[in-house]
């Protein structure tokens, strides 16, 4: 297994230069951006991408990598061939597939007179980006779909995403049209991911992704199984909770369109009346309503859920390192715990909403975090989500 850590740097190709203007080199590019291989140097690593809980927003995801400097490789001032500033691209790629990208924040040095040296960085990915670029108040929208909003603030003079960093789904709802808050892009498009319960993030590509809500609809067929008997991927640690954490009972769903209510009486009466309010974007009473609906659906009862598992990458084959490397937020997994080995297994359908990896020397563990899906759309002809009765058919 390789754990892969990457600095960017740039080095601009000059014309007649004699250094920088050498056609076919690898330093100075064209492009004016490369990536120099670090990983020698690298002792620690830390990494974590998602939101604490399925109803928060996702937060910007960060990294943490201490280097061994006792060469000053990492030093400002010895001449090396990085750029030792503050925002320079840092990504991470475990054997081959990327993990984590985004920029540094700092640079923090620890010298010791033993000739012991080192050097942290602390860096996030690109929501730290958009929560510093500020709306275009200048004009107006039209009434549109959740993901053409999202795509219509990427396109803004102030903000200018590329469009090949984005992969962004239509929506199911449409907000409605009206001018632009004087707010930060982030801060915007949250709300309008919100306006359907859809899923904003940062991609571990450094992609900005939107996945509108029923983009989450979960198939039996070739999800990854994590198990603890020896029929999926093993795991060393489970996070079971069963509380009332996530009971909401009454749902107050509003808009400039109206407001619209939903309530479930009977856990009302065992659990007593809690309340989840939402301002949205919604451009009708009717998806208002649509709304209310899938939260008092979705969240009027307690559910054994699992909260987290925990992998060590060390231990696993090299086609189940695959599969855990190639999952992404949002993506569906199957986890099956026996506790203790004793009694029928807890078998589970699970989102994950936040990964998080760990890298010590001699020892890589990745963690994931999940929501739980016995309330799921139904996927017509799936053996599992295709059954009727369960779950629900529309919302």
């Amino acid at each position: 297994m390789a754990v892969t850590v990457e600095i960017g740097v740039t080095r601009g190709f000059v014309l007649d230069d004699p250094v920088a203007g050498v056609l076919d080199n690898t330093e100075y590019t064209l492009g004016g951006e490369s990536f120099v291989d670090v990983s020698d140097k690298m002792v620690r690593l830390s990494s974590s991408r998602g939101k604490n809980r399925d109803l928060d927003r996702f937060q910007a995801g960060t990294l943490d990598v201490e280097f061994n400097n006792e060469d000053r490789f990492f030093d400002p001032v010895a001449g090396t061939a990085l750029d030792i500033v503050p925002r320079a691209p840092i990504r991470v790629l475990v054997d081959g597939t990327a993990q984590f990208t985004g920029t540094i924040n700092d640079w923090n040095y620890s010298y010791q007179t033993s000739g012991r040296s080192k050097v942290t960085t602390n860096a996030s990915d690109d929501f730290v980006y958009f929560a510093r670029q500020v709306l275009d108040t200048s004009g107006s929208a039209v009434e549109q779909t959740t993901g053409e909003r999202v795509s219509a603030v990427l396109d803004m003079f102030t903000v200018d995403w590329p469009a090949d960093k984005r992969d962004i789904d239509t929506g199911d709802n449409t907000v409605a049209a009206g001018v632009f808050p004087d707010a930060n892009a982030l801060e915007y498009m949250q709300q309008v991911s919100q306006s359907e319960q859809g899923q904003l993030f940062m991609a571990k590509n450094g992609d900005l992704q939107f996945r509108q809500r029923s983009d989450s609809a979960a198939r039996s067929d070739g999800l990854v199984t994590f198990a603890d008997d020896g029929t999926g991927v093993p795991f060393t640690g489970a996070g079971i909770n069963f509380d009332s954490e996530f009971i909401y009972n009454r749902a107050v769903v509003s808009s400039t369109a109206g407001t619209a209510i939903a309530s479930d009486a009977l856990s009302q009466q065992t659990f007593g009346v809690i309340e989840f309010e939402l301002e949205t974007l919604l451009s009708t009473e009717l998806q208002l309503q649509d709304l209310a609906n899938y939260v008092v659906a979705k969240y009027a009862s307690p559910e054994l859920r699992f909260q987290s598992i925990v992998v060590n990458l060390d231990v696993l084959s090299e086609s189940d390192r695959a599969d855990v490397l190639n999952l992404e937020i949002g993506d569906v997994a199957r986890v099956v715990v026996t506790p203790n080995g004793i009694g029928s297994p807890i078998d589970r359908y699970a989102q994950i909403f936040k990964v998080a990896h760990a890298v010590e020397p001699g020892r890589h563990d990745v963690r994931f975090e999940f929501d739980p899906l016995e309330f799921a759309p139904l996927v017509l002809d799936d053996t599992v989500f295709g059954k009727l009765d369960t779950g629900r058919l529309g919302f």
